[in-house]
């Protein structure tokens, strides 16, 4: 479980720590039960620390996983750009549950990468709008998303970001569990 577990930390650790409600990631695997079997083991230590761990995608030994806090996910998607925005795309607004459904649905079955995803990783909706509109292009800066709205906002969540994922892989390198790095919030 702990090579499942590093991949977790590295590509999670702002999602682990309770400042931000997602973190979607691609996992490879050799065995398909085997990446199951770990998921489970995980989410007994996430789910009751607020978080779930869910299987997006799997196809030829590479998974897309998806990392999130469901209550935190409720908020971001009650807001009501975020909410126009999933409507647009076809999501049935109000149901967090259903949301998720839609969009493992859409990664499993459309060709193209759904550009609503970012309201589910905790991206602004008004950069969710402009990547949309703008077709990914004319945007103010780059990071972990591509920023059409508040820049400074923007470069300070990604800094902060980066900050705790560097913390979080010098924290798993000393030995701590995922059990002592996923925070109830």
């Amino acid at each position: 479980m702990r090579p499942a577990e590093e991949t977790v930390v590295r590509q999670c650790a702002p999602t682990l720590a309770g400042i931000k409600t997602g973190s979607l990631f691609p996992c490879p695997y050799q065995s398909r039960q085997q990446l199951l079997a770990d998921i489970r083991r995980m989410n007994r230590v996430l789910v009751p620390r607020g978080l779930c761990l869910l299987p997006m995608r799997m196809d030829d030994g590479r998974a897309l996983l998806y990392l999130y806090r469901p209550q935190a996910l409720c908020r971001d998607l009650g807001d009501d750009l975020a909410c126009r925005l999933l409507r647009q795309a076809g999501y049935p607004c109000g149901s967090c549950g259903q949301c998720v459904a839609r969009l493992v649905q859409r990664l499993r079955t459309e060709e193209d990468f759904p550009h609503e995803v970012g309201l589910f990783l905790s991206y602004p909706p008004e950069d969710v709008q402009g990547f949309i509109d703008h077709r990914a292009m004319d945007f103010k800066c780059a990071g972990l998303w591509k920023v059409y709205g508040d820049q400074q906002r923007a470069q300070a969540l990604f800094d902060r970001f980066r900050r705790c994922t560097q913390r979080y892989c010098a924290l798993w390198q000393t030995g701590l569990r995922l059990e002592q790095l996923a925070v109830a919030v």
